[in-house]
């Protein structure tokens, strides 16, 4: 078995530090024009992270580094841990966060895109470090791993092996057959999605600095706001709320189907079997939830409240629709507080944390394209009951899927419960309700951000202690990295054990 090079490991995690140096002088930047006096700290914090990077860049040179597939797992996980432990200095060197676990798990819940936050008053951050927690949700969105694979042939390093490991989603669709080119392409359409709802933010009446940070959050599934109250801040301009809807369908959608748009391949957009499932969970599930609100005629959670500028009807149908593709796209935004307004919303809205966007796309969770092939295996099961001789296989995109596949998926299904059920009796452990151990547990391994209980869409995370931070940090990182990329490497085989 082909021995681990800990020199590429050690080598491309030091490129990673310098990236995240790099990009953390934006928000030294946004300090300086916004004078709130935190841009020694943070301009500190960019240059330790760039200076430790470049030593480690240096020191690991050669002129082999092939990646292997082994390597690719461990610079995946280990380059997320380096890009939060890094991170996480601006929110210690402001005194904005004291502790090392609650900056830790504010910083990898932004890299994750999930959205959950120990702060209690964001409005009083300074606008600095709140761009920079905006932009770890959108370093994160697509994953750092694919932008460094942009420039790694300039190095010399091929990445495809990171790009298996790091691709969001069961499947590995390639724009081109290049994988530093397909790299670019998909950081092109990120990139012009967020400049895109920025400007339309903008000239709904947000200000520019919370436009670029909503954008930053929206395109990247994360739901970190700039107001306490997250979306709900602009519920008098109903405009704002559907902008917001609009590019978290987007961003949920397979950025593949973006690129057929773009390349004006619309037949291919409307023959995937997956985006058509997607848009019709949305569909249905905002129907559901705006006909219980309507018909019982229920509030929209304290604090959350809309004036009635277009009637009722609209503003049930608007606050339906925005949370259920919140969830669904694992966004975590939030403009009313439909969870603990009635028992049979409060069970809907906790299912939709398993859902998942599409594969292929910037949000968390199961995947709908699982969920559509476990469906459609279990259906045929009954058929081949019936026919036990006949060859009857799952088909997808009007195409058969390898078996493996299937194996594959159902053994990801059955992980993916099992983390949740160990995560939620890890929280349980640490003395909170069913109700909270359950939210915390499948909001964090979805990377959804609001829960449910005492970590409500109304509530933070800061009722986590110490130990418990860690453990949702956890949870976070194995669910964003699709299970298998973080597990593998507690198995004893990985290490050449056996």
């Amino acid at each position: 078995m082909q021995k681990i090079n800990f020199k590429i490991i050690a080598h491309l995690l030091g490129i990673l530090m310098l990236f995240n140096g790099g990009l953390m002088l934006s928000a030294v930047l946004v300090s300086i024009l916004t004078k709130d006096g935190t841009s020694y700290p943070l301009a500190l914090a960019a240059f330790l992270i760039l200076g430790l990077g470049g030593l480690i860049t240096l020191a690991t040179r050669s002129d082999q580094l092939q990646i292997y597939r082994r390597e690719g797992y461990l610079i995946v996980t280990l380059g997320w841990l380096t890009m939060a432990l890094t991170g996480m200095l601006p929110y210690l060197f402001t005194g904005s966060l004291s502790s090392f676990s609650a900056a830790f798990f504010e910083t990898i819940s932004g890299y994750t895109t999930t959205g959950a936050s120990v702060i209690a008053n964001v409005e009083a951050l300074p606008e600095g470090l709140l761009f920079w927690r905006s932009m770890t949700h959108w370093i994160g969105g697509m994953g750092i791993i694919v932008l460094a694979l942009a420039i790694l042939p300039l190095l010399g390093i091929g990445g495809m092996q990171l790009f298996t490991a790091e691709a969001p989603g069961p499947s590995g669709d390639k724009l081109h057959p290049r994988i530093t080119d397909t790299a670019k392409r998909l950081w092109l359409i990120y990139l012009g999605y967020t400049l895109a709802e920025t400007a339309m933010l903008y000239f709904a009446g947000m200000s520019l600095f919370d436009a670029v940070n909503h954008a930053m959050s929206t395109l990247s599934t994360g739901g970190f706001s700039t107001k306490n109250n997250s979306l709900a801040f602009w519920n008098d301009t109903p405009l704002i709320q559907y902008i917001v809807i609009f590019f978290m369908l987007v961003a949920g959608s397979n950025f593949v189907l973006s690129y057929f748009a773009f390349t004006g391949k619309l037949q291919s957009i409307f023959k995937d079997e997956e985006w058509k499932t997607y848009l019709g969970f949305i569909f249905v599930f905002t129907l559901l939830s705006c006909t219980l609100l309507y018909y019982y005629q229920l509030p929209l959670g304290e604090g959350f409240t809309y004036p009635q500028v277009y009637g009722a009807v609209e503003s049930y149908f608007r606050h339906s629709l925005f949370q259920v593709t919140a969830l669904i796209t694992t966004t975590g935004f939030v403009s009313a507080d439909l969870v603990t307004v009635f028992p049979l919303l409060t069970v809907l809205l906790f299912g939709l944390m398993f859902l998942g966007g599409s594969a292929g796309s910037t949000s968390g969770g199961i995947k709908i394209v699982r969920h559509l092939l476990m469906i459609r295996s279990g259906f045929l099961e009954f058929k081949r009951a019936l026919h036990p001789n006949a060859i009857i296989q799952t088909r997808y995109n009007n195409k058969v899927v390898n078996e493996k596949i299937v194996y594959n998926i159902l053994g990801f299904f059955i992980l993916y419960m099992l983390s949740f059920i160990i995560g939620t009796l890890g929280f349980a452990l640490m003395g909170f309700d069913f109700t909270s151990a359950l939210g915390v547990a499948a909001a964090t391994l979805g990377n959804v951000g609001p829960a449910l209980g005492v970590f409500g869409p109304d509530a933070t995370y800061a009722a986590l202690p110490g130990y418990g931070q860690l453990w949702a940090a956890l949870l976070m990182l194995i669910g964003r990295l699709e299970l298998f990329t973080v597990l593998i490497l507690f198995t004893p085989f990985f290490w050449g054990k056996r």
